[in-house]
């Protein structure tokens, strides 16, 4: 990414399409141990209790390789919980992203220092943000879709985000 992403804190070390095309085997060649994961748009469109398709096998992929997973979310519990239980996924709520505080709390709880983390999330102004602010590894992924009419502040954010959005997204086929 170029000085503008540098200066503006919008700068991703890889970007996905999908958060399914992020492998194991991918993340074992960079190091990463442990994901920080978002929920809305990028485990699950805005909102949903269930997770979108492909998500429990990538989950179980994960585990399978000994990747720590655990979800950090600006949610409420009563969001987080229902669907973060059924996945047997360990989260942080109420988590302040960007701030540090919450990628603080989930790397404490799964063991693992910045360099062997990585963040997975759709938004430039929170989980990038967030990232690049907790010094831990970010995988953009772009969002499942466009947010409902209902969330407005996420839909203004989007509009902001266009010009700094990844360009080059990780060929699964070159990992």
């Amino acid at each position: 990414m170029g000085l503008i992403h540098k200066i503006t804190g919008t700068d991703v070390d890889f970007a996905f399409r999908r958060t399914v095309d992020i492998s194991p085997a991918f993340l074992k060649k960079h190091g990463i141990k442990g994901l920080i994961l978002d929920v809305d748009n990028t485990l699950t469109t805005h909102d949903n209790p269930v997770p979108a398709e492909g998500i429990r096998e990538w989950l179980d992929s994960m585990r399978d390789e000994g990747i720590k997973l655990i979800i950090v979310s600006n949610n409420h519990p009563e969001r987080v919980r229902p669907f973060a239980d059924p996945l047997g996924l360990d989260f942080v709520s109420d988590s302040g992203k960007p701030l540090r505080k919450g990628y603080k709390a989930a790397m404490k709880k799964m063991g693992l220092k910045a360099s062997e983390t990585a963040a997975v999330g759709d938004q430039l102004f929170t989980d990038v943000w967030g990232a690049n602010i907790s010094g831990v590894t970010m995988l953009y992924v772009e969002p499942m879709e466009l947010e409902p009419k209902s969330k407005r502040l996420i839909r203004f954010k989007r509009v902001l985000e266009k010009p700094f959005l990844p360009k080059k997204f990780v060929e699964l086929a070159k990992e």
